[in-house]
């Protein structure tokens, strides 16, 4: 049966919508309250929907009972900080999982290698229903800062580099793609990510936004991606040493930096 996708992400499993020219009050972010959640790098999420109205991150399908990234509950303390971030997750009117801010300080383009990781958003989710994908909205401008998406973690030849302004709105099937986003700095980076349900509602917002589903990749330096490239194994082979000394064998178990 497979699941009801957008025709907008079919091809490339991202779209990039129109730049919103931005005015909402920084203390919408700034005001919340923020948790430790990994992610990127050194981040902090402040979530404004979960699994139950709480103030936490975890998957819906870690919990009892469990189900798929959908029909978040929100968290009223944080809403009412937050009521313009809360009516642009609500804006396409498709089902709303997660949704949070997060907080991520700058990094390296090696640091975004090393990070890059798919999401689960879809675990438990039926068949015959929407799947899920994500959404960025970028608060603060970022214009030197780079969302890093790749369909094979170890190639950097499948990569694709978005940069993020303020007013950035980007969707990604986050399960299709690994993802990170390369911080440059030198204050924190600041984005709304909403889970969002595919469907009829989210494919009229993506009309509306013109949503361009092969935006230009940023170019970098081959030196650059080549030495983030031998970074990114070194930093697993280290991590895959210091887990196996516990006892713990973690995949891949061959090394994957000579």
């Amino acid at each position: 049966m497979g699941f009801l996708t957008s025709p907008a992400l079919d091809a490339t499993g991202l779209v990039v919508l129109d730049r919103l020219e931005l005015s909402i009050d920084p203390t919408e972010w700034q005001g919340l309250e923020y948790t430790g959640w990994r992610s990127s790098g050194i981040t902090r999420f402040a979530p404004l929907a979960s699994y139950s109205g709480d103030l936490e991150c975890n998957g819906f399908w870690n919990h009892t009972p469990p189900r798929t990234d959908k029909d978040g509950v929100w968290i009223a303390p944080q809403v009412a900080k937050a009521p313009t971030l809360q009516r642009m997750a609500l804006e396409p009117g498709a089902n709303v999982g997660r949704c949070r801010v997060i907080e991520l300080q700058p990094n390296t383009y090696a640091d975004a290698i090393y990070n890059l990781h798919q999401d689960d958003n879809n675990r438990l989710n039926a068949e015959g229903t929407g799947w899920v994908v994500r959404s960025w909205l970028n608060l603060t401008d970022d214009a030197d800062s780079l969302l890093i998406l790749r369909s094979d973690r170890f190639d950097p030849a499948t990569e694709i580099r978005l940069p993020l302004s303020a007013g950035s709105r980007i969707i990604v099937d986050t399960q299709r793609f690994w993802h990170a986003v390369w911080h440059q700095g030198p204050e924190p980076r600041y984005a709304l990510i909403t889970s969002w349900t595919s469907g009829p509602e989210l494919d009229a917002y993506i009309a509306a936004g013109n949503g361009d589903p092969a935006p230009t990749s940023v170019e970098l330096p081959a030196a650059l991606v080549a030495d983030a490239q031998t970074e990114m194994h070194r930093r697993i082979e280290e991590r895959r040493r210091a887990f196996e000394a516990q006892g713990i064998v973690m995949e891949p178990v061959a090394s994957l930096y000579e």
